[in-house]
């Protein structure tokens, strides 16, 4: 009998997105299109590329606000531009506005033949303390 497989640890490692690189300017990361993400019609489901969006933002505002607090997304506009079947997906993370409470990041993400598929990009409040995550205004 063969030892049951470790679910996974999270959202980033079900969707298989691996991180490649990461500063407080840039982030990147890589994902292998599988049939397990496909949508209906058997291509990429759009939510994996909102997901890679977020991620690659999230995780460089996070790099960038440091140990100052918490970054949350509060908004995720993304743009689906050629249907993708299979194959690998590059993506990048740049910052577009870096401020005091708010940081604007635009991620790009490129099928294995280099064409853009999807852009994206987040906003993130900065949030100090801990504690006022989930108060309301």
């Amino acid at each position: 009998m063969q030892p049951a497989a470790e679910p996974a640890r999270d959202f980033i490692d079900l969707i298989g997105l691996e991180i490649d690189d990461v500063s407080a300017d840039r982030v990147t990361a890589h994902l292998t299109v599988r049939p397990e993400l496909y949508q209906p019609f058997g291509i990429l489901h759009g939510g994996v590329h909102c997901a890679i969006v977020e991620t690659l933002a999230s995780v460089a505002a996070s790099v960038w606000f440091g140990e100052d607090g918490h970054v949350v997304g509060v908004a995720n506009q993304t743009d689906f531009l050629r249907a993708v079947r299979s194959g690998e997906l590059r993506a990048e993370a740049l910052p577009v506005f870096r401020g005091r409470t708010q940081q604007l990041w635009s991620v790009q993400i490129w099928d294995e033949d280099g064409r853009l598929a999807a852009r994206g990009q987040v906003r993130l409040q900065n949030v100090r303390s801990t504690a006022d995550l989930g108060r309301p205004a």
